[in-house]
């Protein structure tokens, strides 16, 4: 997939005003400072369609964005920071549980991993809520380009046989990328262009 159009629709905190049109959408989320904006950027091909910050917990909102006028990309608040007010991710938490549960358009959820990390029991207690509650799902380990070829293979078997080890049967579709270098453009974008195919032609929302 070329991505020729990108464009900022909206933000809120309310599902029921996110918009509204039956297009496939994509929702983007992770622990905070894990890559997110500057992964959605790389995507795109855009330097600040997402707002990056060196200061994490910068994403606060359900941000929507509009890709070449036939899918949506959702830019979701960050978890597990501990600098966020607890009234703050009680808030957070609630409106990110409703964008989940009621959101029809949703197709895919990706979860960032920083592949420099362990596992991190936040990320397989989300994980398997999603799983759970019957969200389709994608893991995105991001930061690649800080590892070793052999390393990155270490730590992607490594963590895979750890989510088959506690609560899945099989794994979840995973890609390895890196915002510096752009690797995992391509291989993510025609993932999301097969099920965008599939959307299509089963009339579905």
């Amino acid at each position: 997939m070329k991505i020729t159009s990108a464009e900022f629709v909206m933000s809120n905190s309310d599902v029921a005003k996110c918009p509204n049109e039956p297009l496939p959408e994509y929702a983007f989320i992770g622990r905070s400072n894990v890559g997110k904006s500057s992964l959605i950027n790389m995507l795109v091909g855009r330097k600040s369609l997402a707002k990056t910050s060196g200061r994490p917990g910068k994403t606060q909102l359900i941000n929507h964005f509009k890709i070449n006028q036939n899918w949506f990309l959702v830019d979701l608040p960050g978890y597990g920071y501990a600098r966020v007010s607890k009234k703050e991710k009680k808030v957070f938490q609630k409106y990110i549980t409703e964008y989940f549960e009621k959101r029809k358009q949703l197709v895919c959820s990706f979860v960032l991993v920083d592949i420099r990390h362990e596992p991190q029991p936040i990320d397989m207690e989300f994980m398997e809520w999603l799983g759970v509650n019957g969200v389709s799902f994608a893991i995105i380990f991001t930061k690649a380009d800080k590892l070793k070829p052999g390393a990155i293979r270490n730590y992607v078997d490594t963590y895979i046989q750890q989510l088959l080890e506690t609560a899945w049967e099989e794994a979840p579709p995973y890609f390895v990328t890196s915002s510096a270098n752009r690797t995992g453009k391509d291989e993510l974008l025609d993932y999301i262009d097969s099920i965008n195919k599939a959307f299509i032609k089963d009339g579905t929302n």
